[in-house]
C-alpha cells in the first residue's frame, strides 16, 4: 500500500511539473530574429578571468571578429592570473590587427573582504568601461571560456532594444561530450530550467528572475541604476542574484543558445561537473539543513522512485504501484526529451535522467558536508 502511494505521489508530481510549472520542459526560449534598432547602440564587454590561458585566446579572437555594426570594446579583468592569460589576450588582440574592436585588460588588485573574486573582477573591469567607453548603452558580461559567434552580439542587442529588455541571456552550449559529459551536461539545463522557469522568467508579471553568467547583455543605466555587482558582492550564485536586481526596475529575458554561445569548459570527466555543481549546491539551498533534506527526499521521490519501482514490480505485488511509476518515469522522460534533443542525446538515453538525478542528489549533499567541513565554495583556488 505504501508503495503504492508514494508512486502515486510521484505521478502527480510529474504531472503538476507538466501542466504547471511554466512549460519549462520544452525549452523553447530561443534568441529569434528581430528588427534592427534604428542606430546600433555602443556596447563594452566586461570579461573576469582567473588562470584562463587554455581558452582566452579563442575567446579574445571570437570577440575581436565579433560582427556587431556599433561600436564595441573590450575589458578583461585579469585576477591575478598565473598562467599568462592576460599575454595570451594581448597576442590573440594583436594577431587581429586588421579588426577595428578595442582590448583593455585590466590587473585586478587583491580581494577585499566581502567580496567574491569573479565579482571583484567585473566591477574593476566595469570601473575601466565608464573611462574608455562612456557613452556605452550596454555592458556584455561574459566569461572567459564562452565563445560568441559573429552574429551574437547584434542578436542580443537587437533583442534588448526592440523588446525593450534591460537584461538579456543566454544559458551557453556547454560540453557535453563523453560519457558523463552526455549524462549530466543535458540534464544540467534541464534541471536550470525547472529550477528558474525560463518563461516565467520572462515574464513581465512574474517575479522569478534568472540568468546565465556567461552570457548576460545588461542595460547601462539600468545596472548602475540597481547598485551593479557591489550590491550583490558577496554572491557565488551571482548572476541569478543581477538578474533579480535588474528585473526590479525593468523587464529581463533568458534563453537557450544554439550554437551561437559556446563553453569551452572541458565536461568529459566526472570530477569537472561535480566540482561546478558543489560549489553552490548548498548555497541555492541558502546553506539549511532541512532545505537540504526536503531536496534529497524530493529528488527520491520524483527521480528515483519511478524506475526503481517500475523495475522491480514484475517481480512483485505491487501491480498497481508499478503502472503508476511507469507512467511517471514516461512522463518524466517527455519532459525531458526536448532538452535531450537540443544536445543531440539518441532517444534510448532520455529514460536515464533519474540516473543523472540520482549523482546530482550527491553532488548537493557533498556540497553541504564540504560547507559543514569548512571547505565549500571552493572555486579558481579561492573559498568563500
Amino acid at each position: 500500500m505504501l508503495v503504492t502511494v508514494i508512486a502515486g505521489i510521484s505521478l502527480a508530481a510529474w504531472i503538476a511539473l507538466w501542466g504547471w510549472r511554466s512549460a519549462y520542459w520544452r525549452a523553447d526560449q530561443r534568441l529569434t530574429r528581430t528588427p534592427a534598432p534604428p542606430a546600433w547602440p555602443p556596447v563594452c564587454a566586461i570579461i573576469p578571468a582567473r588562470n584562463e590561458a587554455d581558452h582566452i585566446a579563442a575567446v579574445i579572437g571570437a570577440h575581436m571578429a565579433s560582427a556587431y555594426p556599433g561600436a564595441f570594446s573590450i575589458v578583461l579583468a585579469d585576477d591575478q592570473s598565473g598562467d599568462g592569460t592576460a599575454e595570451r589576450a594581448r597576442a590573440a588582440a594583436a594577431s587581429a590587427s586588421k579588426s577595428a574592436r578595442r582590448l583593455e585588460i585590466v590587473s585586478v588588485p587583491d580581494l577585499p573582504a566581502g567580496w567574491t573574486g569573479k565579482l571583484w573582477a567585473m566591477e574593476n573591469a566595469v570601473a575601466r568601461a565608464r573611462e574608455i567607453s562612456p557613452d556605452a548603452a550596454y555592458y556584455l558580461f561574459t566569461d572567459a571560456d564562452i565563445v560568441h559567434a559573429p552574429q551574437t552580439l547584434a542578436a542580443l542587442v537587437a533583442k534588448a532594444e526592440y523588446k525593450q529588455r534591460a537584461l538579456v541571456s543566454l544559458m551557453a552550449r556547454l560540453d557535453a561530450r563523453g560519457a558523463w559529459g552526455a549524462l549530466l551536461i543535458p540534464a544540467f539545463i534541464y534541471f536550470f530550467q525547472k529550477l528558474y522557469p525560463f518563461r516565467a522568467a520572462n515574464s513581465e508579471w512574474r517575479t522569478l528572475a534568472a540568468a546565465a553568467g556567461g552570457c548576460m547583455l545588461i542595460h547601462r543605466e539600468t545596472y548602475e541604476e540597481t547598485g551593479g555587482v557591489g550590491a550583490i558582492r558577496s554572491s557565488l550564485i551571482d548572476d541569478c542574484a543581477l538578474a533579480r536586481q535588474i528585473k526590479t526596475a525593468a523587464p529581463i529575458w533568458i534563453g537557450l543558445a544554439d550554437g551561437d554561445v559556446v563553453s569551452r569548459r572541458d565536461n568529459r570527466s566526472f570530477s569537472s561537473v561535480w566540482k561546478m555543481v558543489s560549489r553552490t549546491a548548498f548555497t541555492q539551498l541558502d546553506y539549511s539543513w532541512a532545505a537540504l533534506a526536503g531536496t534529497v527526499l524530493a529528488m527520491g521521490v520524483i527521480y528515483m522512485v519511478p524506475p526503481l519501482v517500475a523495475l522491480t514490480a514484475p517481480f512483485t505485488e505491487y501491480n498497481l504501484a508499478g503502472w503508476l511509476a511507469l507512467a511517471a518515469w514516461g512522463l518524466m522522460t517527455l519532459t525531458y526529451a526536448p532538452t535531450a534533443r537540443l544536445y543531440g542525446q539518441p532517444f534510448w538515453r532520455w529514460p536515464a535522467l533519474p540516473v543523472a538525478g540520482a549523482l546530482y542528489t550527491a553532488m548537493t549533499i557533498g556540497s553541504g558536508l564540504a560547507h559543514a567541513r569548512g571547505k565549500g565554495g571552493l572555486w579558481k583556488g579561492r573559498r568563500y
